[in-house]
């Protein structure tokens, strides 16, 4: 078995986007066979804040604008996950092996029709609104902790999210 612990951790940036109903964006990604849904995430590129890197990557990945969204909270701390050993080595060209995310709940102002996958460079090739509980049994196996930790962080802020 190889020892991956000498790898860094990829520097991300997560959003939950909330709509008015309290349900959460979730998209399924092109670039996996599984039956995977997520919340739109990436890399923060260098000397960005992570902040703005969750703004970009909404916009990136969703399509939707930072006028359509409504920053509620963001996680005190990084969360971290490691990717399975078979992974390492063929995601992000073997230089990480796993993420260490600050994540961010905006709440979405917008309308369905301010959505769209279909960006420059498409990520998903599907997206819907599920409830805050069904995340972990959505995502991939491998990150479905990080997904509950996530769940109980913004577990206060989400009830806010959804009465306003």
């Amino acid at each position: 078995m190889t020892d991956f612990s000498h790898l860094p951790y990829r520097p991300c940036a997560g959003v939950m986007l909330v709509n008015r109903d309290g349900r959460v964006f979730v998209g399924q990604r092109l670039d996996s066979k599984l039956e995977a849904w997520q919340m739109p995430q990436g890399g923060i590129d260098p000397g960005e804040a992570p902040l703005d890197a969750a703004y970009r990557e909404l916009w990136e990945e969703t399509g939707v604008a930072r006028e359509h969204v409504e920053l509620v909270a963001e996680a005190p701390d990084e969360l971290s996950y490691d990717l399975p050993d078979d992974l390492i080595g063929t995601v992000w060209k073997g230089k990480w092996r796993g993420q260490r995310q600050r994540w961010f709940l905006f709440r979405f102002l917008g309308q369905n029709d301010d959505v769209n996958i279909q960006t420059a460079e498409p990520e998903f090739r599907a997206w819907r609104w599920v409830e805050p509980s069904e995340l972990p049994e959505l995502i991939v196996p491998f990150k479905r902790d990080l997904y509950r930790q996530i769940l109980d962080i913004f577990a206060d802020a989400l009830g806010r999210a959804e009465k306003a």
